[in-house]
Protein backbone atom coordinates (compact mmCIF):
# COMPACT_ATOMS: atom_id res chain seq x y z
CA UNK A 1 0.00 0.00 0.00
CA UNK A 2 1.60 3.67 -1.09
CA UNK A 3 1.80 6.21 1.59
CA UNK A 4 1.82 9.80 1.56
CA UNK A 5 5.91 10.21 1.85
CA UNK A 6 5.82 7.46 -1.61
CA UNK A 7 3.48 10.30 -3.26
CA UNK A 8 6.02 13.00 -2.22
CA UNK A 9 9.03 11.23 -3.30
CA UNK A 10 7.60 10.50 -6.65
CA UNK A 11 6.26 14.38 -7.05
CA UNK A 12 9.50 15.87 -5.54
CA UNK A 13 7.64 17.66 -2.94
CA UNK A 14 7.59 17.32 1.03
CA UNK A 15 5.07 15.14 2.55
CA UNK A 16 3.00 18.26 4.11
CA UNK A 17 3.17 19.64 0.69
CA UNK A 18 1.67 16.76 -1.19
CA UNK A 19 -0.92 16.08 1.69
CA UNK A 20 -2.26 19.94 1.19
CA UNK A 21 -2.05 19.39 -2.28
CA UNK A 22 -4.08 16.30 -1.96
CA UNK A 23 -6.41 18.52 0.49
CA UNK A 24 -7.22 20.97 -2.18
CA UNK A 25 -4.96 23.71 0.15
CA UNK A 26 -5.15 27.25 -1.55
CA UNK A 27 -1.20 27.46 -0.61
CA UNK A 28 -0.48 24.76 -3.14
CA UNK A 29 0.60 26.14 -6.63
CA UNK A 30 -2.02 24.75 -9.54
CA UNK A 31 1.64 23.16 -11.20
CA UNK A 32 2.76 21.54 -7.87
CA UNK A 33 -1.13 20.38 -6.97
CA UNK A 34 -1.37 18.96 -10.64
CA UNK A 35 2.13 16.51 -9.67
CA UNK A 36 1.51 15.45 -6.71
CA UNK A 37 -2.48 14.00 -8.41
CA UNK A 38 -0.64 12.84 -11.19
CA UNK A 39 2.00 10.68 -8.79
CA UNK A 40 -0.96 10.19 -6.20
CA UNK A 41 -3.11 8.20 -9.47
CA UNK A 42 0.06 6.86 -10.56
CA UNK A 43 0.67 4.70 -7.23
CA UNK A 44 -3.20 3.91 -6.92
CA UNK A 45 -2.41 6.19 -3.51
CA UNK A 46 -5.67 6.27 -1.29
CA UNK A 47 -5.62 8.60 1.96
CA UNK A 48 -5.96 7.29 5.24
CA UNK A 49 -8.12 9.55 7.59
CA UNK A 50 -5.91 8.50 10.76
CA UNK A 51 -3.02 9.16 8.56
CA UNK A 52 -4.26 12.37 6.80
CA UNK A 53 -4.67 13.71 10.83
CA UNK A 54 -1.77 12.34 11.90
CA UNK A 55 -0.01 14.26 9.16
CA UNK A 56 -1.55 17.71 10.03
CA UNK A 57 -0.89 17.47 13.36
CA UNK A 58 3.27 16.85 12.38
CA UNK A 59 4.01 18.88 9.65
CA UNK A 60 1.06 21.69 8.98
CA UNK A 61 1.88 23.09 12.09
CA UNK A 62 5.06 26.09 12.15
CA UNK A 63 7.16 26.19 15.28
CA UNK A 64 8.50 29.48 16.82
CA UNK A 65 11.13 29.78 18.55
CA UNK A 66 11.24 32.74 21.19
CA UNK A 67 14.26 34.10 23.28
CA UNK A 68 12.09 35.48 25.96
CA UNK A 69 8.44 35.43 25.48
CA UNK A 70 7.36 37.26 28.29
CA UNK A 71 9.19 40.48 27.44
CA UNK A 72 6.84 42.86 25.71
CA UNK A 73 9.01 43.28 21.86
CA UNK A 74 8.98 39.33 21.51
CA UNK A 75 5.02 38.94 22.71
CA UNK A 76 4.24 41.55 20.09
CA UNK A 77 6.49 39.37 17.69
CA UNK A 78 4.44 36.40 18.54
CA UNK A 79 1.30 37.92 18.20
CA UNK A 80 1.95 39.00 14.66
CA UNK A 81 3.05 35.97 13.67
CA UNK A 82 0.14 33.98 15.08
CA UNK A 83 -2.51 36.31 13.26
CA UNK A 84 -1.33 35.12 10.37
CA UNK A 85 -0.39 31.58 11.00
CA UNK A 86 -3.46 30.99 12.39
CA UNK A 87 -5.54 33.03 9.82
CA UNK A 88 -3.85 30.27 7.09
CA UNK A 89 -5.11 27.40 9.30
CA UNK A 90 -1.76 25.97 10.68
CA UNK A 91 -1.67 25.41 14.37
CA UNK A 92 1.86 27.46 16.12
CA UNK A 93 4.41 25.61 18.48
CA UNK A 94 5.62 28.03 20.74
CA UNK A 95 9.20 27.04 22.18
CA UNK A 96 10.45 29.66 24.77
CA UNK A 97 14.44 29.07 25.17
CA UNK A 98 14.38 31.46 28.71
CA UNK A 99 18.08 32.08 28.56
CA UNK A 100 21.06 30.16 27.50
CA UNK A 101 20.50 27.31 29.33
CA UNK A 102 17.00 26.48 27.29
CA UNK A 103 19.15 27.71 24.27
CA UNK A 104 21.41 24.77 24.48
CA UNK A 105 18.88 22.47 25.22
CA UNK A 106 16.71 23.49 22.76
CA UNK A 107 19.75 22.87 20.22
CA UNK A 108 20.81 19.87 21.96
CA UNK A 109 17.50 17.66 21.58
CA UNK A 110 15.94 19.85 18.42
CA UNK A 111 12.16 19.32 19.71
CA UNK A 112 10.49 20.31 16.69
CA UNK A 113 12.02 18.08 14.88
CA UNK A 114 9.56 15.97 12.86
CA UNK A 115 6.42 18.38 13.71
CA UNK A 116 6.73 21.16 12.00
CA UNK A 117 6.56 22.27 8.70
CA UNK A 118 8.86 25.22 8.67
CA UNK A 119 10.60 27.53 11.52
CA UNK A 120 10.68 31.03 12.97
CA UNK A 121 13.35 32.27 14.80
CA UNK A 122 13.09 35.97 16.85
CA UNK A 123 15.95 37.49 17.46
CA UNK A 124 18.54 34.99 17.52
CA UNK A 125 21.95 34.90 16.25
CA UNK A 126 22.22 31.30 14.85
CA UNK A 127 25.95 30.01 15.07
CA UNK A 128 27.29 27.77 12.27
CA UNK A 129 26.22 24.80 14.88
CA UNK A 130 22.97 26.34 15.33
CA UNK A 131 21.97 26.37 11.69
CA UNK A 132 23.49 23.51 10.74
CA UNK A 133 21.27 21.87 13.23
CA UNK A 134 17.97 23.36 11.92
CA UNK A 135 19.36 22.80 8.39
CA UNK A 136 18.91 18.67 9.24
CA UNK A 137 15.24 19.42 9.59
CA UNK A 138 14.82 19.75 5.98
CA UNK A 139 11.82 22.97 6.23
CA UNK A 140 11.68 26.62 5.58
CA UNK A 141 13.51 28.68 7.72
CA UNK A 142 12.58 32.61 8.77
CA UNK A 143 14.62 34.75 11.30
CA UNK A 144 13.10 37.79 12.62
CA UNK A 145 15.96 40.62 13.71
CA UNK A 146 18.73 38.96 12.53
CA UNK A 147 19.95 37.60 8.60
CA UNK A 148 21.04 34.15 8.79
CA UNK A 149 23.03 32.88 5.63
CA UNK A 150 20.40 30.51 3.99
CA UNK A 151 17.41 31.71 5.91
CA UNK A 152 15.03 34.09 5.23
CA UNK A 153 14.87 37.36 7.08
CA UNK A 154 13.31 40.29 8.35
CA UNK A 155 14.69 42.88 10.13
CA UNK A 156 14.87 47.10 10.51
CA UNK A 157 18.02 48.77 9.86
CA UNK A 158 19.14 49.02 13.74
CA UNK A 159 22.75 51.16 12.55
CA UNK A 160 20.64 53.47 10.89
CA UNK A 161 17.52 53.92 13.30
CA UNK A 162 19.81 54.96 16.26
CA UNK A 163 21.77 57.19 14.29
CA UNK A 164 18.46 58.88 13.58
CA UNK A 165 18.19 58.95 17.54
CA UNK A 166 21.47 60.40 18.39
CA UNK A 167 20.91 62.93 15.08
CA UNK A 168 17.65 64.27 17.09
CA UNK A 169 19.58 65.18 20.00
CA UNK A 170 22.71 66.49 18.11
CA UNK A 171 20.07 68.63 16.45
CA UNK A 172 19.11 70.00 19.36
CA UNK A 173 22.46 71.36 20.25
CA UNK A 174 23.05 67.83 22.96
CA UNK A 175 27.16 67.20 22.25
CA UNK A 176 27.01 65.17 25.66
CA UNK A 177 25.36 62.63 24.79
CA UNK A 178 25.19 58.85 27.30
CA UNK A 179 23.92 55.74 25.83
CA UNK A 180 22.51 52.63 27.79
CA UNK A 181 23.06 49.68 25.55
CA UNK A 182 23.07 46.05 25.69
CA UNK A 183 25.80 43.99 27.55
CA UNK A 184 28.35 43.48 25.49
CA UNK A 185 28.83 39.89 26.07
CA UNK A 186 25.01 38.63 26.02
CA UNK A 187 24.68 35.34 26.52
CA UNK A 188 21.99 35.06 23.91
CA UNK A 189 24.20 37.24 21.07
CA UNK A 190 21.82 39.81 20.40
CA UNK A 191 23.01 41.58 17.11
CA UNK A 192 20.64 44.50 17.58
CA UNK A 193 23.14 46.19 20.66
CA UNK A 194 26.32 46.29 18.62
CA UNK A 195 24.31 47.49 15.69
CA UNK A 196 23.03 50.39 17.76
CA UNK A 197 25.86 50.92 19.29
CA UNK A 198 27.58 51.50 15.65
CA UNK A 199 25.17 53.89 15.29
CA UNK A 200 25.28 56.38 17.80
CA UNK A 201 29.22 56.02 17.06
CA UNK A 202 28.80 57.14 13.49
CA UNK A 203 25.91 59.61 14.19
CA UNK A 204 28.25 61.65 17.08
CA UNK A 205 31.63 61.62 14.86
CA UNK A 206 29.97 62.67 11.84
CA UNK A 207 28.85 65.85 13.68
CA UNK A 208 32.24 66.48 15.10
CA UNK A 209 31.15 65.38 18.65
CA UNK A 210 33.26 63.32 21.02
CA UNK A 211 32.53 59.49 21.83
CA UNK A 212 33.06 59.77 25.31
CA UNK A 213 33.21 56.15 26.41
CA UNK A 214 32.33 56.86 29.99
CA UNK A 215 28.87 58.20 28.60
CA UNK A 216 28.71 54.29 27.64
CA UNK A 217 26.70 52.11 29.99
CA UNK A 218 25.75 48.75 29.52
CA UNK A 219 22.84 47.15 30.84
CA UNK A 220 20.16 44.55 30.53
CA UNK A 221 17.00 45.18 28.36
CA UNK A 222 14.43 45.96 31.51
CA UNK A 223 13.09 49.36 33.28
CA UNK A 224 15.28 48.12 36.33
CA UNK A 225 18.28 47.95 33.78
CA UNK A 226 17.94 51.67 32.13
CA UNK A 227 17.15 52.86 36.32
CA UNK A 228 21.13 51.37 37.01
CA UNK A 229 22.45 52.91 34.21
CA UNK A 230 20.96 56.27 34.09
CA UNK A 231 22.71 56.09 38.22
CA UNK A 232 25.26 55.78 37.09
CA UNK A 233 25.27 58.30 34.13
CA UNK A 234 23.60 61.35 36.28
CA UNK A 235 26.35 60.50 38.93
CA UNK A 236 29.75 61.49 36.67
CA UNK A 237 31.20 64.54 37.59
CA UNK A 238 30.12 65.72 34.05
CA UNK A 239 27.30 64.13 33.54
CA UNK A 240 25.64 63.89 30.05
CA UNK A 241 22.48 66.29 28.91
CA UNK A 242 21.16 63.66 27.01
CA UNK A 243 20.56 59.67 26.75
CA UNK A 244 19.54 57.13 24.08
CA UNK A 245 18.33 54.15 24.90
CA UNK A 246 18.53 51.10 23.29
CA UNK A 247 14.90 50.10 24.67
CA UNK A 248 12.13 52.00 25.70
CA UNK A 249 12.29 49.83 28.93
CA UNK A 250 15.29 51.31 29.47
CA UNK A 251 14.17 54.65 28.76
CA UNK A 252 11.09 54.71 31.26
CA UNK A 253 13.73 53.61 33.86
CA UNK A 254 16.11 56.14 33.16
CA UNK A 255 13.52 58.91 33.40
CA UNK A 256 12.45 57.00 37.20
CA UNK A 257 16.09 57.59 37.83
CA UNK A 258 16.23 60.94 36.83
CA UNK A 259 13.34 62.05 38.78
CA UNK A 260 14.48 60.40 42.34
CA UNK A 261 17.79 62.06 41.73
CA UNK A 262 16.22 65.31 41.10
CA UNK A 263 17.09 66.21 37.12
CA UNK A 264 14.38 66.81 34.98
CA UNK A 265 13.20 65.56 32.06
CA UNK A 266 13.37 67.35 29.53
CA UNK A 267 14.85 70.31 31.28
CA UNK A 268 18.05 68.66 32.35
CA UNK A 269 18.36 65.92 30.36
CA UNK A 270 16.31 64.75 27.37
CA UNK A 271 16.04 61.06 26.71
CA UNK A 272 15.06 58.80 23.36
CA UNK A 273 13.87 55.30 23.75
CA UNK A 274 13.76 52.64 20.82
CA UNK A 275 10.28 50.83 20.03
CA UNK A 276 7.89 52.34 20.93
CA UNK A 277 6.66 50.50 23.74
CA UNK A 278 2.83 50.65 24.77
CA UNK A 279 3.84 52.43 27.69
CA UNK A 280 6.04 54.99 25.42
CA UNK A 281 3.08 57.36 25.04
CA UNK A 282 2.38 57.04 28.89
CA UNK A 283 5.81 58.53 29.70
CA UNK A 284 5.63 60.98 26.83
CA UNK A 285 8.90 58.94 25.15
CA UNK A 286 10.31 60.19 22.37
CA UNK A 287 11.65 57.14 20.91
CA UNK A 288 11.82 55.05 17.43
CA UNK A 289 8.84 53.23 16.30
CA UNK A 290 9.78 50.09 14.57
CA UNK A 291 7.10 48.16 13.40
CA UNK A 292 6.87 45.22 15.96
CA UNK A 293 3.99 43.30 14.84
CA UNK A 294 4.20 43.68 11.02
CA UNK A 295 7.88 41.72 11.56
CA UNK A 296 6.39 38.37 13.16
CA UNK A 297 3.57 38.95 10.35
CA UNK A 298 5.50 39.43 7.15
CA UNK A 299 8.10 36.67 8.53
CA UNK A 300 4.87 34.43 8.65
CA UNK A 301 3.97 35.36 5.54
CA UNK A 302 7.22 34.77 3.86
CA UNK A 303 6.84 31.34 5.24
CA UNK A 304 4.09 30.85 4.35
CA UNK A 305 4.98 31.49 0.42
CA UNK A 306 7.57 29.19 1.24
CA UNK A 307 5.74 26.29 1.63
CA UNK A 308 2.98 27.07 -0.60
CA UNK A 309 5.48 26.49 -3.66
CA UNK A 310 8.70 24.70 -2.15
CA UNK A 311 9.49 23.70 -5.33
CA UNK A 312 9.87 27.82 -6.38
CA UNK A 313 10.29 29.20 -2.95
CA UNK A 314 13.75 31.31 -2.83
CA UNK A 315 15.30 32.89 0.28
CA UNK A 316 13.41 36.54 0.74
CA UNK A 317 14.74 39.55 2.93
CA UNK A 318 12.57 42.26 3.97
CA UNK A 319 13.77 45.36 5.97
CA UNK A 320 11.15 47.24 7.27
CA UNK A 321 10.93 51.04 8.03
CA UNK A 322 11.26 52.91 11.58
CA UNK A 323 10.31 56.39 12.59
CA UNK A 324 11.10 58.85 14.85
CA UNK A 325 8.12 59.97 17.28
CA UNK A 326 8.80 63.06 18.85
CA UNK A 327 7.32 63.15 22.57
CA UNK A 328 7.99 65.35 25.69
CA UNK A 329 11.02 63.65 26.77
CA UNK A 330 13.27 65.70 24.70
CA UNK A 331 14.64 69.44 24.42
CA UNK A 332 16.74 71.96 23.12
CA UNK A 333 19.98 71.75 25.53
CA UNK A 334 19.98 74.52 27.79
CA UNK A 335 22.86 76.89 27.14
Amino acid sequence: MSTITDVAALAGVSPSTASRALRGSGQISAATRARVEEAARELDYVANPSAVRLVNGRTDAIGLVVPFVTRWFFAQAVTGAEDVIRGADHDLLLYNLGGPDGRQRFFERMPLRNHVAGVLVLSLALSEKERAQLAQMRVPLVTVGHDAPGASSVMIDDRAAASTAVQHLLNLGHRRIGLIGGLPEDPMHFTSSALRARGYREALTAAGAPVDETLIVPSDYTIDGGRRAAVRLLALPTPPTAVFAMSDEMAIGAIDAARSMGVRVPEDLSIVGFDDHDLAAFFHLTTIRQPVQEEGREAARILLRMLSAPDEAETAHAVLDTELILRASTAPLRR
